[in-house]
């Protein structure tokens, strides 16, 4: 009888809990399996002649976006995922935490490199924020995607979250 109790419970409680994990999703998972081939905008970014003036390569023009409205998937919409990345500031609080961020699948997206297709950008928002000391280190993210299209200085996004966790992305071992 104990076993019976016990086999029970796990069928009522195994899809709870497994319903309560974030479906894990890899960035090729943001683009549509019909999608036409995105080819990367190879041109330079800068004029190399001017290397030599730093200020001026800094003071350049961002980098343009070339697929500002890819396709997005969206049967994403609503679901609890959870996705690696690097982050790409956008506001940071007086606490020195970033609570407004893009998350892209490479690190340097958005900043001297030209932003990735807008289906691989996310725009997250978090309340409490994190304290990014490295620039490099990618993180993960959970929350509930929305496929919805946002707009900022950098790029847009086709993906908008609101993160409930933010952690950091480490190898397994």
């Amino acid at each position: 009888m104990r076993r019976a109790r016990f086999a029970l419970l796990l069928l009522v409680a195994l899809p709870v809990w497994a319903a309560a994990q974030p479906k894990e999703l890899t960035w090729s998972e943001l683009i549509p399996p019909d999608a036409p081939p995105e080819v990367p905008d190879m041109r330079p970014l800068h004029d190399m002649s001017k290397m030599a003036d730093a200020l001026s390569v800094e003071a350049a023009p961002a980098a343009k976006q070339s697929l500002p409205n890819a396709p997005v998937v969206q049967q994403l919409n609503g679901q609890h995922i959870r996705l690696p990345g690097y982050i790409v500031p956008l506001e940071v609080s007086e606490e020195g935490r970033t609570t407004e961020f893009l998350l892209v699948p490479y690190f340097g997206a958005c900043i001297h490199v030209p932003p990735p297709p807008s289906n691989q950008i996310v725009h997250v928002k978090s309340e409490v924020g994190v304290k990014l000391d490295e620039l490099y280190q990618p993180y993960w993210i959970e929350g509930a995607m929305q496929v919805k299209p946002s707009t900022s200085e950098l790029a847009d996004a086709g993906y908008q979250m609101e993160a409930e966790k933010i952690y950091m992305y480490e190898l397994p071992e």
